[in-house]
């Protein structure tokens, strides 16, 4: 399969490897082939794993794949820039991690010179888990995409032929994925300061492999409507001694505030006892917030 790759960073060449190892015929073109300083450096890169360094019209016209994997903020731009190029023969993958409004923009974009559009959004760090990261993609081709990506290494599954639904879900596991993070990055710096760091890191790491977190994470939201207002009150000192370390809340403030709105809308009213499904207090959210 002749397949173009759009974007030679971290992704673009992990995936490459993979693609060629399957024996993919394998174009390649970055911004970086344009750098007076860079342009060698990406050239032998590109040629490293067997593929061949391209410019952007040669890549889209002759791949029958074109994947773009650039950086978020130019994602449109390289889709506008690519569309006079691609024919019904080819299809576009964008890989980029954009809003769900973007991704529909992207597509129209290639649409408008009759390139055939699929939106993959890929769910973790290809950095860790290479090219066992699981990929997920919408479009009325993407049934197709993901079978024939599948077989050519990559760990890709068709989702839905709606696109933007790819990128929704994407964006919200981002709350999770991000949010842990620098919750994690708030808590340490904190404890940094208060001289316990590795102590709380012991901790919550005892904690989280304790049980598995299905269970864990299912315990929390059923506990939520009936112990909030506890967890509200209790935040509330956790930001006082954050304060008392000289550190500004950031996340902390935020699920303060997420507890005080669970408080204002009277859930304690609708929950006396512990509920047996958490899809009963994500309705009873969702409906008053």
């Amino acid at each position: 399969m002749k397949i173009g790759i759009i974007g030679y960073g971290e992704v673009g060449y992990t995936f490459s490897k993979a693609l060629k190892e399957k024996g993919s015929d394998l174009r390649v073109y970055d911004i970086l082939l344009e750098s007076p300083i860079h342009a060698k450096e990406i050239c032998n890169k590109i040629i490293e794993v067997g593929a061949v360094p391209s410019g952007l019209e040669e890549l889209c016209r002759e791949s029958s794949y074109v994947l773009s994997m650039v950086v978020t903020q130019v994602a449109l731009k390289v889709a506008e820039t690519c569309s006079p190029f691609l024919s019904k023969e080819n299809i576009y993958i964008d890989f980029n991690s954009t809003s769900p409004a973007i991704k529909q923009k992207i597509k129209d974009a290639i649409e408008a010179n009759n390139g055939k559009f699929v939106e993959a959004a890929i769910l973790g760090a290809v950095g860790t888990s290479g090219i066992r990261t699981r990929i997920l993609t919408t479009g009325e081709k993407a049934p197709e995409v993901a079978y024939n990506l599948r077989e050519l290494g990559l760990n890709v599954q068709y989702y839905s032929k709606t696109v933007g639904q790819a990128s929704m879900f994407k964006m919200l596991r981002s709350i999770f994925s991000k949010g842990i993070e620098i919750l994690l990055l708030e808590m340490l710096v904190a404890g940094k300061r208060a001289g316990i760091e590795q102590d709380l890191w012991n901790d919550v790491s005892e904690f989280m492999n304790s049980k598995p977190f299905e269970e864990i994470a299912n315990n929390w939201v059923l506990s939520h409507a009936i112990a909030h207002v506890r967890r509200y009150h209790e935040m509330v000192q956790v930001e006082e001694t954050l304060a008392e370390l000289g550190i500004n809340p950031t996340v902390t403030n935020g699920i303060t505030r997420y507890f005080k709105k669970s408080l204002e809308m009277d859930m304690e009213k609708r929950f006396q006892v512990k509920p047996d499904k958490i899809i009963e207090v994500i309705e009873y959210i969702e409906k008053n917030i």
